[in-house]
């Protein structure tokens, strides 16, 4: 009796192990050949990312390569970042697939725009710090170079500077969704986040603090979008609450007509 309770949970664990193994794979195939069909555009898409800095930067200087490698191996690491940062909806949709087949219908109705919200938030973020950040960022860090000295930045350093920026902004832009959550869950309500506004704008402001770097310019220039969005998730929140409402009455009525 007891051999055969224990072959039938080893026997879902173990199919849910193979399925994960193989939503695994499929997000690594497609990370794999969006890598493959961006590679040979690698030195371009890095002249792409360098833009902001080399547009702000004294006429007559240029960046450098202070590594032997680095030429290959920067262009190389911008690409693989890059392939995964487009194959994120493939990513999301194995991560769905895996996890839906457990979750009620209510979750399921929720879940599927706040991945799609996630995704769009996080591509927004990235595209705010480039077109916005990045061009006023480096045009101040230009002119407040001492005189004498050259600016010449090195290709490897600049990468993993706006790489980080880029997750910064991406993750700091998922705010709203983060808001959603927590009032979808019942651990806070929109009321009580709204009466905590005061302290959700320093906290704004300490996280910009944190995520970027030591100047004001980047600073401000993401503690403000998060404060808006602070603003907006409160508005979807106060959905997501009014229809939590709506269908713990509807199952309070449905409790009632049984009894």
């Amino acid at each position: 009796m007891n051999d055969e309770h224990h072959g039938d949970t080893a026997q879902p664990l173990v199919a849910h192990l193979l399925e994960l193994r193989n939503r695994l794979l499929r997000a690594v195939v497609a990370v794999l050949v969006v890598f493959l069909c961006l590679f040979y555009f690698s030195r371009e898409l890095y002249t792409l990312v360098a833009a902001p800095l080399m547009q702000a930067m004294p006429e007559g200087t240029h960046m450098i390569a202070t590594g032997v490698a680095a030429p290959f191996l920067a262009p190389f690491k911008l690409t693989l970042y890059l392939s995964i940062f487009v194959a994120v909806p493939v990513i999301l949709h194995q991560a769905w697939a895996f996890v839906a087949p457990g979750l009620y219908r209510h979750e399921k109705r929720l879940a599927i725009p706040l991945l799609m919200s996630s995704v769009l938030l996080f591509y927004a973020g990235a595209a705010f710090a480039y077109f916005v950040v990045f061009p006023l960022m480096f045009q101040f860090f230009t002119s407040v170079a001492p005189e004498g000295v050259a600016v010449s930045t090195d290709i490897s350093s600049y990468l993993d500077f706006v790489l980080a920026l880029f997750l910064a902004f991406g993750v700091a832009f998922e705010l709203p969704i983060a808001i959603v959550l927590l009032i979808a869950s019942g651990a806070t309500s929109a009321a009580k986040l709204a009466s905590s506004r005061a302290y959700v704008v320093v906290a704004c402001f300490v996280l910009g603090m944190l995520l970027t770097p030591p100047d004001i310019i980047s600073q401000t220039l993401l503690a403000l979008p998060m404060w808006l969005l602070f603003e907006v998730g409160l508005i979807f929140g106060r959905f997501v609450e009014k229809e939590k409402v709506q269908r713990e009455e509807e199952d309070n009525g449905v409790s009632a007509k049984d009894e």
